[in-house]
């Protein structure tokens, strides 16, 4: 076991409110994994799913936690949501949509093809929002409702504000759309912007309405952050009610009498976190992700922790037990946890900087002194009644874990120890979130290398996946959504061409289509098939910066610099039963060597 200092924590919270930095660019500058992500919403229909850096695409489940470069594709009379803190983003049918960059700043989409609408409830100081399409990129400047469609042939693209102000660009071209304007954008060098009609709204329009207001007026808002994603669903699934002990709680309704938190749903690898839970409840993502849960008599109930501004995402919040001395009777190879209750610390298991450890126990936890944090003979409240374990080969290879369960001898599980996390390498099963699925009719990824620009430049724009409409071209039509006034033809902006620097080409394979950006985006992300030898090497950690970088450049993976604050159970074992301490540097929950 390991213990934080008061003297530490204390330095750490004074740093903060003396350097007057907002809570995120601290994070952001420690080499933190993102505090915002995207939570898969709503599947209405089939949604194919490919994660970031892989060419197979897969079927996904509700909840599944979104981040950069995971590409989305809806088919034939299908929708999905994604709701990222206080946006959202929904997609109509056959539509294409990589999220190409996320993070506490930046909210980076490329569509390809088809139709989305995006909602900005609050945009935050220095926070942008940014589509990116063949034809120019978007920047959303205002709270409001925007809506983009790719014309069926793929060679124009249509911007309606409905709500709001956006700036569309291009090599030099900058121009403001306010609200109730719908504009064609055509062509990249230069770039051609003509006024359009503004489309009758469709069903989709409607259905975006519809949830637009469910989440402009849930009930929850009192108790949870808006920045948390799908706290609305807490009107509909369950109740409040005041604890004297936790204050304002959350109780499930319609859940099973022996129902226990983290048991209905399955394990995913999700980088840059690692494990990852993935709740089958309709409701199941901001209770698992955030807060922590208390055992009230025959009841579960949620404990939100304070309504923060930017509250910290995890990837859950919960400790693993095993150890040698952990035996259920029918071998090795069991993985077993426990929800955390009110108090007590979460350890993650992936690399994270000096303010992090802080960040996501202080952002989760009501009415705990953060900076006398000692997780040193913790009597933890959930062990006892709610330890779920799975065979190893259930675990890795991300199975429903209520079809997988095994039973735990009470004695065995006294005698395990709490472990930093389960030693176990995901198969690719656990990475993908479902059964694979054939290719949906888009272009195949680019993975297209960067390349250095001048002296003095920057880099050349690296390529995310594109897409193009399957079957032949046709000819654009001029009536409907994608329909232009008679007599009012796309007007030419007399611009240079955009510069290789903001584009993004496909393979030389592919028909030239690229998308326009104003952001950078990231780099591709390591294939699994790369990751896992590396992996294997210490199974149950996600691979660190340097680890990840290394193999970009083709080189080995390295050895892992981060020290665990929790030692492993094997070694704990040589000396007594109690876990040897493991200090933390002054300034971090992990030794950097």
């Amino acid at each position: 076991m390991f213990k934080i200092t008061s003297r530490w924590l204390s330095v750490t919270s004074l740093l903060l409110l003396f350097m007057g930095l907002p809570f995120q660019t601290v994070l952001a500058d420690q080499g933190d994994p993102p505090a915002r992500v995207a939570r898969l919403s709503v599947i209405q229909g089939k949604l194919s799913f490919q994660p970031a850096g892989e060419s197979q695409w897969s079927e996904v489940s509700v909840n599944r936690t979104v981040s950069t470069g995971d590409r989305l594709y809806t088919d034939q009379q299908s929708r999905a949501e994604l709701e990222v803190g206080s946006f959202a983003v929904r997609l109509s049918e056959t539509t294409d949509l990589t999220v190409a960059n996320l993070n506490d700043q930046l909210l980076q989409l490329g569509l390809g093809q088809g139709s989305i609408r995006v909602s900005v409830y609050d945009l935050p100081p220095n926070n942008t929002v940014e589509i990116d399409t063949p034809n120019g990129a978007l920047t959303l400047e205002q709270n409001g409702s925007y809506r983009v469609d790719i014309a069926p042939d793929g060679n124009s693209t249509f911007v309606t504000v409905i709500a709001g102000r956006l700036e569309v660009t291009g090599g030099d071209l900058r121009q403001d759309v306010g609200a109730g304007r719908t504009v064609q954008l055509t062509g990249t060098g230069p770039i051609a912007v003509a006024s359009a009609a503004r489309p009758q709204p469709d069903d989709f329009d409607r259905w975006c309405a519809d949830r637009d207001r469910r989440i402009e007026q849930y009930r929850s808002a009192k108790y949870v952050s808006r920045d948390v994603p799908g706290a609305e669903d807490l009107d509909e699934y369950g109740t409040w009610r005041n604890e004297p002990e936790y204050g304002p709680v959350w109780v499930p309704a319609r859940v099973a009498p022996d129902w226990v938190p983290y048991r209905v749903g399955h394990w995913a690898w999700i980088e840059p976190w690692g494990w990852t839970w993935v709740d089958d409840e309709p409701w199941g993502f901001v209770p698992f992700h955030y807060g922590r849960w208390a055992h009230l008599g025959p009841i579960w109930c949620w404990v939100p922790g304070p309504v923060v501004v930017r509250p910290v995402y995890a990837p859950a919040l919960v400790a693993f037990v095993g150890g040698g001395g952990f035996h259920i009777g029918i071998g090795i190879g069991i993985q077993a946890w426990f929800p955390l209750g009110p108090r007590e610390p979460f350890v993650p298991w992936y690399h994270y900087g000096p303010t992090y450890l802080h960040q996501v126990n202080v952002t989760n936890v009501r009415n705990v002194n953060i900076t006398n944090i000692n997780v040193t003979n913790i009597n933890y409240a959930n062990r006892g009644v709610a330890t779920t374990a799975v065979s190893g080969d259930a675990f890795r290879g991300g199975r429903s874990v209520s079809q997988s369960m095994v039973r735990v001898n009470q004695h065995d599980l006294a005698q395990a120890r709490v472990i930093p996390h389960p030693d176990v390498t995901p198969a690719r099963t656990a990475v993908f979130g479902g059964r694979n699925v054939a290719a949906p009719p888009v272009r195949a990824a680019s993975v297209t290398r960067p390349e250095a620009g001048a002296r003095g430049q920057a880099p050349a724009a690296r390529s995310y996946p594109t897409a193009a409409p399957s079957g032949s071209r046709s000819t654009p039509p001029t009536s409907g959504r994608f329909g232009v006034p008679a007599g009012n033809s796309p007007t030419t902006v007399a611009r240079p061409a955009p510069s290789t620097a903001g584009r993004f080409a496909g393979p030389p394979s592919t028909p030239p289509r690229a998308f326009v950006t104003r952001n950078p985006v990231p780099q591709q992300s390591v294939p699994f098939t790369n990751r896992e030898p590396a992996l294997s090497s210490h199974p149950g950690r996600p691979l660190e910066p340097q680890q990840v970088q290394n193999l970009r450049k083709g080189q080995a993976a390295g050895p892992m610099k981060d020290r665990e604050v929790i030692p492993h159970a094997e070694k704990a074992e040589k000396g007594s039963r109690s876990a040897p301490k493991a200090a933390p540097r002054e300034g971090g929950g992990r030794q950097k060597r």
